[in-house]
């Protein structure tokens, strides 16, 4: 993604970044939507945007155009990205500060807001590191803080004709799915991604001590949610 992000960049336009899954047939990322302005955002990642307050972290920021509309608000925002290509586009675009870091690697400071958006749940990975992923937030987060993050209930997969749904319970999760993506010759590792139905999340959140509520529902199945501490 890295290396599509800098191309289009450089050049206004990219090949296809193309997105495998075991599970499904072969999709692509549209690069430009990578670069949309806040009026071009569903209306989640604006009503998140401008929900967010203080000390901003944008989690996966990819080509930075949340933290360059959080930017053009006046709101205080630092970027993050585990990809050099992708860090290296934004101080061009002008992103004040952007840290190359691994999200789940970050200790010692807090935010007031984290986001973590454009399925944002995804990086969690698994279901069963839900645990983990909410003692980090717990740390991150200051006293009043709050997290937005967004996903999606993938059970509109697994809907019958009737209207009923055909989920297997003792299967894995069904959220849980693997991908990989290909830009050119440049092929990436497999990775788990994690979408999560909102009741699944509120129970994970508050089996470790957060809140969570619905913010914001989309018109398929995906959704906002803001997760805060007791």
């Amino acid at each position: 993604m890295g290396a599509a992000i800098r191309d289009y960049h450089k050049t206004g336009k990219a090949s296809r970044l193309k997105v495998f899954s075991p599970d499904f047939d072969e999709d692509e990322i549209p690069v430009p939507t990578l670069f949309r302005k806040f009026a071009e955002m569903p209306p989640l990642e604006r009503i998140a945007l401008e929900k967010a307050e203080g000390r901003i972290l944008d989690v996966g920021a990819g080509s930075g155009c949340h933290s360059l509309a959080l930017q053009e608000m006046g709101k205080t925002v630092e970027a993050c990205d585990i990809s050099p290509l992708s860090c290296e586009t934004m101080r061009e675009r002008g992103v004040k500060v952007v840290r190359e870091e691994d999200f789940f690697q970050m200790k010692g400071e807090q935010f007031d807001t984290i986001l973590m958006l454009m399925n944002g749940s995804g990086i969690v990975g698994r279901i069963e590191r839900l645990g983990e992923f909410f003692l980090h937030i717990r740390q991150l987060l200051t006293d009043g803080g709050s997290l937005y993050m967004d996903s999606s209930d993938l059970r509109y997969l697994y809907e019958e004709e009737d209207g009923s749904f055909m989920i297997d319970l003792n299967d894995d999760y069904y959220g849980e799915l693997e991908f990989q993506m290909q830009y050119k010759n440049i092929e990436g590792d497999l990775f788990p991604w994690l979408y999560i139905d909102f009741n699944t999340l509120q129970m994970y959140a508050e089996d470790n001590g957060f809140h969570a509520e619905i913010v914001h529902e989309g018109d398929h199945y995906d959704y906002l949610a803001r997760i805060w501490k007791e």
